[in-house]
């Protein structure tokens, strides 16, 4: 199975320290040149240059495929979904609701940062999955409480 990403779960990860499970979980990451720019253009939370760690491959969007509704997407996540549509049965890992239910309209297996942290911490990659929504949430990264909540509750971190 093919995975790709868009920025923001990479800067996600990265503001926790948390980048290195996203190979552990899924081997090879791709993801589109804008999303490399993305992550290169800098900000408050820093990533590291896609374009040199070993388990990303930059593959450009070669494709003819034009939907309207894709316009309404920031051009990362338009041509990571564009990328993954051209792989069946791919997993796409974006955060932002209107690229995911872009994504599920197109047909495409979606996750997010958040099922991420919930994989790592089944298969004992981090300690916490609450420890980590709540170090994103200290950087300014925000998720909805109630789907914190219920995700914690199934890797058995709920009340």
């Amino acid at each position: 199975m093919k995975v790709f990403s868009n920025t923001t779960p990479f800067i996600a990860l990265c503001s926790v320290d948390l980048l290195h499970i996203l190979p552990s979980i899924f081997g090879e990451i791709v993801v589109a040149p804008s999303v490399a720019d993305e992550c290169s253009e800098g900000g408050r939370i820093l990533v590291p240059d896609l374009k040199k760690l070993s388990w990303v491959s930059v593959q450009p969007v070669q494709t003819d495929r034009r939907l309207p509704a894709l316009f309404e997407l920031d051009r990362g996540e338009r041509d990571t979904l564009l990328l993954a549509a051209m792989v069946p049965e791919s997993l796409v890992i974006v955060d932002e609701k209107l690229g995911r239910n872009m994504a599920e309209y197109m047909g495409l297996r979606v996750t997010g940062t958040l099922g991420v942290l919930a994989k790592a911490r089944v298969q004992g990659l981090i300690p916490s999955f609450l420890k980590a929504t709540h170090g994103m949430r200290e950087q300014g990264i925000f998720f909805h409480e109630g789907l914190v909540n219920r995700i914690a509750t199934r890797v058995g971190e709920g009340n």
